[in-house]
């Protein structure tokens, strides 16, 4: 057994000839360009991408595989120069009877051993929406036919994010996922945290203590590729081994999520976008108090409160930590340039966060740098509550998060 680093939320801005698929994602991001910032940046060794279900992504891993740089497993994945695998995933909408009868929406990543098997999911999945080449349609499936059809197909189903206002099971569908899944609430063993929320948050909420916690980048962007990820306990790297560290199966497991505190999410609080103001609140509102907009998004933090059944936070024994950090992009004062020189020295971003000391950082970019990475690593700095405002670090940093932690997810 042996310990990798996972991100299995991972988006395609366009295809190899220019074709849109995550309209709100980079156009850099296609995929043998997410393959190579694994290996060549980030040092992820498990990478899933969740936009191979369109046909025009499909081609470009039927070209990719010709390259004669990567090749299928038995087990499930594609190898990419013997250091990353890549799962092949596709985020799914689905469309659900939401609280108080109102319709609801919520995001699925689903992951398929093979090619072939994606290839047969797209078949059957473009019959349920509208665009089958777009990444995360709205079909007209629920969560309970949905996890149906993947199994068919020899994959798993995932919630996503399930806590963010939009998109989520927790945000706009329901206060129980067994509600949602019923007899089939068994099949689903493992659940995406999302930005907003963490293990601490989680776990205010029974019915998840027999779940496996996930935290994942939902990058829409090159660089924002593991600015959370997950570490894994495996035998070896592929589809079916994550598959059994999903599960708690035979010594694989997660060994600990690595996010930023969910303070700085997007939509940690209530917040008016009218008045960009937060907003005190334990039910969810559609007129801001302060100044009447109507623009008013119902918090994560505030969302968890109202439906948790557990007075504080009860983990399970065998919960593996939640590790706030920030990565290396998002700390001030570590640009483009100062990246380049710790990467051109210590190969990968992993290295940089899990197996260095203060003193290597220093000798290579200096010792101001090597204090803004460590204490961001280690979390020590003071988080005002995310709600889209500027964010800023405790005062013995002396320096301002960059707005993007606070407005990096879509979801």
């Amino acid at each position: 057994m042996y310990e990798i680093f996972a991100d299995l939320h991972v988006h395609i801005g366009r295809s190899e000839n220019g074709k849109p698929i995550k309209i709100t994602a980079a156009k850099s991001l296609n995929f043998a360009n997410i393959a190579k910032e694994c290996v060549d940046k980030k040092g992820i060794q498990v990478v899933g991408i969740i936009d191979c279900a369109s046909p025009y992504v499909i081609e470009d891993i039927e070209k990719f595989l010709q390259t004669g740089n990567a090749y299928e497993l038995e087990e499930g994945g594609i190898i990419y120069q013997d250091k990353v695998c890549i799962l092949l995933g596709s985020e799914v909408e689905t469309s659900e009877k939401g609280r108080n009868a109102k319709c609801g929406s919520a995001h699925n990543i689903c992951f398929f051993p093979h090619l072939q098997d994606i290839k047969n999911f797209s078949n059957e999945l473009k019959h349920h929406l509208k665009n089958i080449t777009l990444s995360t349609q709205r079909t007209d499936l629920s969560g309970y036919k949905l996890i149906d059809i993947v199994e068919k197909y020899n994959g798993i189903l995932i919630p996503a994010h399930v806590f963010t206002p939009h998109k989520s099971y927790y945000g706009n569908c329901t206060d129980q996922l067994k509600n949602i899944f019923k007899e089939k609430f068994d099949k689903i063993f493992a659940i995406e945290l999302g930005l907003s929320s963490d293990t601490y948050l989680a776990d205010t909420i029974s019915e998840l203590e027999n779940k496996t916690f996930i935290t994942n980048s939902d990058a829409h962007s090159l660089p924002k590729i593991a600015r959370e990820y997950n570490k894994i306990q495996v035998k070896s790297i592929s589809f079916k081994e994550i598959v059994m560290a999903l599960k708690n199966e035979q010594g694989r497991k997660v060994v600990a999520n690595y996010g930023l505190d969910p303070k700085l999410g997007k939509y940690h609080r209530t917040f008016c976008d009218d008045c960009e103001q937060p907003i005190e609140t334990k039910q969810p509102v559609e007129t801001c108090p302060i100044c009447g907009g109507k623009n008013v998004t119902f918090g994560v933090f505030d969302r968890i409160e109202l439906i948790k059944d557990k007075k504080e936070t009860k983990s399970p024994k065998n919960r593996p930590p939640y590790i706030y950090q920030v990565p290396l992009g998002f700390i001030p004062g570590v640009g483009g340039k100062t990246i380049d020189k710790l990467l051109n020295t210590f190969e990968t971003e992993m290295n940089i966060l899990h197996k260095l000391s203060k003193d290597d950082i220093e000798a290579v970019v200096g010792k101001k740098v090597a204090n803004y990475i460590i204490n961001a690593q280690e979390g020590k700095m003071q988080i005002h509550v995310g709600g889209r405002r500027k964010l800023r670090k405790s005062k013995n940093l002396k320096i301002v998060l960059k707005p993007s932690l606070s407005n990096t997810h879509d979801v």
